[in-house]
């Protein structure tokens, strides 16, 4: 019996390629051209963000985010993104508005979350939701000076996923992986900045 060699893949047959199509609100072709447009010129590669901050009144204060540059030029923001921050009233202040040490935990979430939107779909997983918690310990003896011998920052931070989508438990455990270690947030936080303070005081 003669067999029908379109339809009948041999061996040596390539694997099909799957197509890049957009996929979980992610633009894939547009994020396969950022990566060979940046890896044919490295200089496109730099980028600077910006913010300001002005204090209010008690630990209250108000940070705005402004435009930045990268990819060759200045790119202005797509709104007016503005953040308060604020003390607990446990801690001296008054509540209204997250702690900055609480907006940390939301970076490196955040930052996570979207390189799993953009690892899985590049990978042709189709995510069903993605959710994580983070916890981060502090003892502000440090912080209230009471106390050379403990840090003022986190002496540890927590993250647990819950993720679902069309691939078996490991891959996604690998799609989680593969954004943790190429996580900006993650970077700075588990490896350090030189972090540099200038004041012009009056």
């Amino acid at each position: 019996m003669e067999t029908n060699a379109t339809t009948e893949p041999t061996q040596s047959d390539p694997k099909p390629r799957r197509e890049k199509r957009p996929l979980n609100g992610v633009d894939v072709p547009t994020l396969f051209a950022t990566i060979n447009a940046v890896g044919e010129q490295p200089e496109l590669a730099k980028f600077q963000f910006r913010a300001s901050n002005k204090w209010v009144k008690g630990t209250h204060s108000r940070s705005r985010i402004e435009g930045f540059s990268g990819a060759g030029g200045e790119h202005a923001q797509t709104g007016d993104f503005v953040y308060d921050a604020d003390h607990p009233p446990v801690l001296c202040g008054v509540g209204n508005a997250p702690s900055p040490v609480e907006f940390l935990l939301h970076a490196i979430a955040g930052c996570i979350t979207a390189g799993i939107g953009n690892v899985a779909s590049a990978r042709g997983i189709e995510l069903e939701s993605v959710e994580t918690t983070v916890e981060g310990d502090l003892d502000v003896q440090g912080l209230l000076g009471l106390s050379d011998e403990v840090r003022n920052g986190y002496q540890g931070i927590r993250l647990s996923y819950k993720i679902k989508g069309d691939a078996d438990a490991e891959t996604l455990r690998k799609v989680v992986a593969q954004s943790t270690a190429r996580s900006a947030v993650y970077d700075v936080l588990t490896n350090g900045v030189p972090v540099s303070i200038e004041v012009d005081a009056d």
